[in-house]
């Protein structure tokens, strides 16, 4: 027998597909170990094909006696060409890291005849399946043990939630989920058709997560898995708590804190196991090896972290749409700020349904306050914190309620300059200021991660008059610790210690243990806090100005999602202070208003006119060199060949906004066509001395 092999480890430009020979018994899908040049690599089996005239390696060895299942293998292929990515890198995604290692806790699954093992599999809160091919120590028996007739037997430890089988078939929670008026109106929409991609815009505090339940519930009933993906387990920590405490252990959550033997026991577990599961977790989780796959949910859809840089460059949205048409199943894209290409492509193909109500009957609309930054008589307690904010603050102390301050920039200054000569500071490697963290007086490089002590006089000129300009959160954190010094107040942010997250304390948060909260996007979405009365948004127009065409799209996404933290029934009064240098932006407006359909009619003009998506697709190539000169001479030798191709709108090479890094200087365009094709066309063709990117919005 010869096959075609998907292999998951690059061999060259265009060699993802090899020929091997196999005297094993393998089919489409088979998970395998090949010999590839003087090493070895995992593969997935492809498809059967004739001998062929050269003569071809043997495959080692089959990893596991089920196959992929066949959709992870399409949208693999998918994706690749898609998005002009090598076969191979994405592959190497699909399957865990590690997968030709032989672990103990696989079993029998690596040796010759293939045999799985059911290694117990918890199902529920309080239950477990026990297998009769189960080899390990004997259990002392459950007083409500009791076969099925099948060879099998359940273990409760939870008469109010039971799970069990009955003639091979998954038996979910009898129980309902309880959804209001909105919320079933809502769920129709969703349904009728089952199947597609559909986006749930619903405003915050509206209840989607009740319908993600009620479909999850469904999706079970049916004997159907899913996948519901969010942008980061550390931010959405309170939902995956209310799907785990609603279905129990049938609910895997994946995460990037997970060694490389948790992800391989969880692929095992998922490949082979015998009832539909719940999946939860980043991108990833996207490419679970679920067999029974029959629901794919996308929880704030609205967020970059769906969107993977490195290669292979995909968008996770995008995919996960493509997955649900392949299988038939619905995908449900649900956000407050869905992002513009989605809202208008789903409002196109009438698949955008919208739950526009409060849950809570109790749930109240925040008073909101806009603080200009440039008028000072607003400030004259402190430089950071307007006087009414400060009052609030005060005023929340007295009565036991908490405060949120959100700013999207962690650290203590993000510039530092010199008086003397006006240079700043930059990171060595990457030409980026360099922020400075007070707490271990160092300074620092978010892109790269270069770290310095502060240097007591200017590296350019030697004198010693340095002056940090700009704040961040560490900055707020010990000023508010100066002015209310007998305050419990926690930073949460990307230099949050280990240990001290907000998932690893919620309920003390939740408890109200901690008085002032202070923190960046961590704080802005998914969080649910009955004592909070406050936020402050301290410099709300931080963002609008970055060379990026979504910059305000971002910035009405970030001041809406941590507006919706306060106003959702637990008090009878909630206040919003809005400070910023910009309160005429018609961005600012719109989201203090809660106004997203006036927001995205103003920003659709603005791509239409400017060509940008959902109306155009957009594509950035970029040319790395260790000198700029000959990183400038390839970007613009690229520019003078497609801006004379009337199928394209290309801007004039720009540095890249990373200008420097360690690999050398990057130049990069930015190209915009209405064909697809003409893009992926372009970025295939590009030598390995580029790099390019292409999310091409669809909802397929």
């Amino acid at each position: 027998m010869h096959v075609e092999v998907v292999v998951g480890k690059a061999v060259g430009k265009g060699a993802s597909i090899l020929t091997y020979a196999s005297s094993l018994p393998v089919e489409v899908g088979s998970i395998v170990e090949v010999p590839l040049m003087r090493g070895r690599a995992p593969g997935v089996v492809y498809k059967k094909v004739a001998q062929p005239k050269f003569k071809c390696r043997e495959i080692t060895r089959v990893l596991y006696s089920k196959p992929l299942p066949s959709h992870l293998l399409e949208i693999a292929i998918w994706i690749s060409e898609y998005y002009a990515a090598p076969l191979s890198s994405v592959m190497s995604m699909v399957l865990p890291t590690g997968v030709l290692k032989k672990r103990r806790s696989r079993g029998k699954t690596e040796q010759t005849e293939h045999e799985q093992v059911a290694e117990p599999v918890f199902l529920s809160a309080g239950l477990e399946f026990l297998s009769t091919s189960y080899t390990g120590p004997p259990r002392e028996p459950s007083l409500r043990d009791g076969p099925l007739g099948d060879g099998r037997n359940i273990r409760v430890k939870n008469s109010n939630q039971s799970l069990c089988f009955e003639k091979n078939r998954f038996q979910p929670p009898t129980y309902s989920i309880p959804l209001n008026p909105a919320q079933k109106m809502a769920l129709k929409g969703l349904q009728t058709p089952l199947e597609g991609t559909k986006v749930l815009f619903g405003v915050t505090g509206s209840g989607k997560t009740n319908i993600y339940l009620k479909m999850a519930l469904d999706a079970l009933s049916g004997q159907k898995s899913v996948v519901l993906l969010v942008p980061e387990i550390a931010l959405t920590g309170q939902l995956v708590k209310v799907f785990q405490d609603t279905f129990g252990d049938i609910v895997t959550v994946i995460h990037s804190k997970q060694t490389e033997v948790e992800r391989q026991r969880i692929f095992d577990s998922l490949l082979l196991k015998d009832a539909p599961k719940i999946v939860i977790g980043p991108r990833s989780a996207l490419f679970a090896p679920l067999d029974d796959l029959g629901l794919i949910i996308i929880d704030e859809e609205h967020e970059s972290t769906y969107y993977q840089e490195n290669t292979p460059k995909y968008s996770a949205i995008r995919a996960a749409s493509k997955m649900a048409s392949i299988l038939k199943c619905p995908c449900i894209l649900g956000s407050a700020t869905p992002t513009l290409e989605d809202f208008y492509l789903a409002r196109q193909k009438n698949s955008l349904i919208t739950l526009s109500e409060k849950a809570k009957k109790t749930a109240i609309k925040p008073e909101v306050k806009i603080i200009d930054f440039k008028n000072r008589d607003n400030f004259t307690k402190n430089r950071y914190f307007s006087n009414d904010l400060l009052k609030s603050i005060t005023d929340n102390l007295k009565n036991g309620r908490q405060t949120l301050i959100f700013h999207n920039r962690r650290g203590s200054s993000p510039l530092t300059i010199c008086e003397n000569c006006g240079e700043e500071l930059l990171c060595p490697t990457c030409y980026l200021p360099l922020t400075l963290h007070v707490d271990t007086y160092e300074m620092r490089c978010h892109t790269c991660g270069y770290k310095s002590k502060v240097p007591s006089s200017c590296p350019h000129c030697g004198a010693a008059g340095l002056i940090h300009k700009g704040f961040g959160t560490k900055l707020l954190e010990s000023e508010l610790e100066r002015l209310f010094p007998k305050t419990r107040i926690k930073r949460f942010d990307g230099d949050t210690k280990k240990g001290e997250g907000l998932e690893e304390i919620y309920q003390e948060v939740k408890d109200g243990e901690v008085d002032i909260l202070v923190g960046t996007q961590t704080l802005a979405k998914g969080l649910d806090l009955p004592l909070l009365a406050t936020v402050g948004v301290v410099q709300a127009d931080a963002g609008l100005s970055l060379p990026d065409f979504s910059a305000e799209e971002r910035v009405f996404q970030l001041i809406t999602q941590v507006m919706g933290r306060v106003g959702r029934g637990h008090l009878e009064q909630a206040e919003v202070f809005i400070q910023t240098f910009r309160p005429e932006h018609p961005v600012i407006n719109f989201a203090i208003s809660e106004d997203y359909l006036g927001f995205s009619e103003y920003l659709l003009k603005q791509r239409r006119r400017g060509g940008f998506p959902p109306f155009k697709f957009v594509a950035k190539a970029s040319a790395t060199a260790k000198t700029e000169a000959t990183a400038l001479k390839k970007i613009r030798a690229l520019y003078n060949q497609l801006s004379s191709d009337s199928r394209f709108l290309v801007s004039p090479p720009q540095p890249a906004f990373h200008e420097r890094t360690a690999r050398g200087f990057t130049w990069e365009i930015i190209i915009r066509s209405s064909s697809r094709k003409a893009l992926v066309d372009v970025l295939s063709g590009l030598d390995a001395s580029f790099h390019s990117s292409l999310d091409l919005p669809s909802l397929l």
